[in-house]
C-alpha cells in the first residue's frame, strides 16, 4: 500500500480524497463520490475531512526534489 500523503497532482481541494483512494487502490472519483454520499447520513465526516487536511503530510512536488 502507498504511504498515507496528500498528493500535489490530482487534487481537487485538499487532496485527502486523493490520498485516501491511492492508499486503497481506488480512482479518486470513486472516493469522492464515497464522501459525498456519506455527507448525506448523520456524522462528522466533514470533521473527519477536515482533521485529515490538517495531519496528513503534503508530497514533496517533484522540482522540490530535484534540488
Amino acid at each position: 500500500m502507498a504511504a498515507l500523503a496528500r498528493p500535489v497532482e490530482g487534487r481537487m481541494i485538499a487532496g485527502v480524497c486523493a490520498a485516501l483512494a491511492r492508499r486503497f487502490g481506488t480512482s479518486a472519483t470513486t472516493m469522492r463520490v464515497i464522501f459525498l454520499v456519506s455527507c448525506l447520513l448523520p456524522g462528522p465526516q466533514f470533521l473527519l475531512y477536515l482533521a485529515l487536511w490538517i495531519l496528513l503530510p503534503s508530497e514533496k512536488s517533484p522540482a522540490a526534489t530535484a534540488w
